[in-house]
């Protein structure tokens, strides 16, 4: 029998997912794909005529062999899927009971590392600054463009800190109830406090073992730290969407 998806650690990217998928990966009773990020609701051949089986089959490829185990928790750590709203309606049709858990990051910080990544892996040649200016223009008419090199994926450097949006499409399709908000400062500085939040929100018992916390990383690109002209133009280019990620959902930096 495949594995039917109970939760998901659906965002956001460079929030810190892939430190948290780590520990949670270390409960004897929850099973994350063997990727990490399986994909599957924003793959570029997903089909909307599939049903929750046809999606549970699509599933089955990315857990190891016997991870259908009796009275496991499956989820997937994919962090774009709650940036996309076509994505949020796959996963309420596909399971109404879905949990999320979101993990944010202040947004300028988020912005810069992505950039990173992106620069490290070949997809970006603008400076950061130019980047941010042209991200309007590079994003037009590909606001539902899911093909693997859309620029929707690579250089959604401000659109992607737009936390108030997200968290708006989010909250049309599930409950307040089903959704986990953090924020990564908290996994840094209390990781047991915030552990002891997600298995309560999962319905899980603790491990009888913590976790093993410790930094974890995902690139080895250096982070651009205090003022810069250019984090000062991101600040600027960000402060609406933070005031409305405050206004409508009490998220403060």
């Amino acid at each position: 029998m495949n594995p039917r998806i109970g939760f998901v650690l659906g965002g956001v990217q460079k929030g810190g997912t892939t430190a948290l998928a780590h520990f949670l990966g270390q409960h004897p009773h929850l099973r994350l794909p063997a990727g990490k990020e399986a994909h599957v609701f924003d793959a570029p051949d997903f089909d909307d005529t599939w049903d929750a089986a046809a999606v549970d089959a699509r599933y089955a490829a990315h857990f190891d062999a016997g991870a259908d185990g009796q009275g496991c928790l499956h989820g997937d750590a994919t962090p774009i899927y709650c940036f996309l709203p076509p994505v949020v309606e796959r996963i309420a049709r596909y399971n109404p009971a879905m949990r999320w858990i979101v993990i944010l990051r202040q947004p300028v910080d988020r912005a810069v590392s992505q950039y990173r990544m992106e620069r490290g892996r070949g997809d970006e040649s603008w400076p950061l600054w130019a980047a941010a200016l042209l991200e309007p223009w590079r994003l037009a008419g590909h606001r539902d463009d899911l093909a693997l090199g859309s620029p929707l994926r690579h250089h959604s450097y401000l659109a992607r800190g737009d936390y108030a949006r997200q968290l708006d499409v989010l909250y049309r399709h599930f409950p307040r109830g089903q959704v986990l908000l953090l924020h990564n400062h908290e996994l840094a500085h209390a990781p047991d406090a915030v552990m002891a939040r997600i298995w309560d929100f999962l319905g899980l018992a603790p491990p009888p073992q913590p976790p093993a916390y410790g930094r974890v990383f995902e690139g080895g690109y250096a982070p651009l730290r205090g003022w810069s002209p250019t984090r000062g133009l991101l600040g600027l280019l960000l402060r609406g969407r933070m005031r409305d990620a405050a206004r409508r959902h009490d998220i403060h930096w």
